[in-house]
């Protein structure tokens, strides 16, 4: 009997598997005649996707700048109504949905930025002392690296800035949770001293 013959054996009945000191009780399993088994000689399901894909990133573009517009209205709504619920909430999936997305639609240099971003916003103890300022450089780093993709030294001027960036935000976090001795242990790639005031 095949594997196939014994998958649909065991599928189509219920059985009792007896072993020396226990049995298992299979129930039929009523979804596998659900499943449609499609075998085509030269299919490539990863040559597909990538096809797929390709199809797609025409509109990669656009996405990205949608994505920075929504990033730079979760900022003016914190500017206008100040940090509450649901104003931290946005600016953070905003900054939490570019960082996932920038490597697939082609803007990775931001993915540092954004997550620097999200770090602020998930291990500052009070949103409101986040100096404004720090929330618009973060916003307009990323603006900036998109806008400028095509620039030849975008990795040189994006790493530059990313660079400079983190270590403002994580300073402030290391400033901000010096009541709460550990709590960043392990956040940082590279260990960070500690920050006077």
């Amino acid at each position: 009997m095949t594997n196939d013959n014994n998958d649909r054996h065991y599928n189509d009945r219920p059985g009792v598997l007896t072993f020396a000191d226990h049995e298992i009780i299979k129930p039929v399993n009523t979804l596998a005649k659900a499943i449609a088994r499609v075998s085509l000689p030269d299919d490539d399901p990863v040559a597909r996707a990538e096809a797929a894909m390709e199809q797609l990133s025409s509109e990669f573009a656009d996405w990205m700048v949608k994505e920075c517009d929504r990033l730079d209205a979760a900022r003016a709504s914190i500017r206008q109504h100040g940090f509450n619920k649901a104003t931290t909430a946005e600016l953070f999936h905003s900054a939490h949905d570019l960082k996932g997305d920038a490597a697939t639609f082609g803007y990775p240099l931001t993915t540092p930025v954004a997550n620097s971003l999200c770090m602020l916003l998930e291990h500052s103890p009070k949103h409101d002392r986040i100096p404004l300022l720090l929330i618009d450089q973060h916003v307009d780093a990323v603006r900036a690296i998109v806008r400028e993709y095509g620039r030849p030294d975008i990795e040189q001027v994006a790493g530059a800035l990313t660079m400079r960036l983190t270590e403002v935000a994580q300073d402030f976090l290391i400033r901000e949770n010096r009541h709460r001795p550990g709590y960043l242990d392990g956040l940082f790639d590279a260990p960070r001293a500690a920050v006077g005031d």
